[in-house]
């Protein structure tokens, strides 16, 4: 079973992003503060943590770099981080807290699975033709 956790405090969003990818084999949960996603992935390993980039009061490019803190120094296991950006100048921010992809919202079905897939087979994902890091 693989586990998806997204990170956003917008309904529609998440009703997007379950749609997408949930699935018999595809769990998706859902913390609406960043600040609540580092104790539900030490909880719940997740194989993807999926961040919105405006969330709560910790966004997601701060939620990013405490993820990749952690992973560092060895206290969570490896998984893929992704952004959900704004707009295309956010992308150097995602490149700066080290995600590991990243997509310009609006999002849609096809590009969330596409990046998604990527990212759980342990490859990159990034949208933007400029931000390759």
């Amino acid at each position: 079973m693989t586990t998806v956790l997204l990170a956003t405090d917008y309904d529609g969003l998440f009703d997007d992003v379950d749609g997408a990818l949930a699935s018999a084999d595809t769990d998706v949960l859902r913390v609406k503060a960043g600040a609540d996603v580092l104790p539900v992935c030490q909880e719940k390993s997740p194989d993807l943590v999926i961040l919105d980039l405006q969330i709560g009061n910790m966004g997601g490019i701060a939620t990013c770099i405490a993820l990749k803190q952690e992973q560092g120094a060895g206290r969570l296991p490896e998984f893929a981080v992704a952004l959900l950006l704004d707009r295309a100048v956010d992308v150097f921010l995602a490149q700066e807290a080290s995600a590991d992809g990243w997509l310009i919202k609006p999002i849609d079905s096809l590009r969330l699975r596409r990046m998604a897939n990527a990212l759980l087979a342990g490859e990159t994902a990034f949208e933007h033709p400029s931000a390759t890091p």
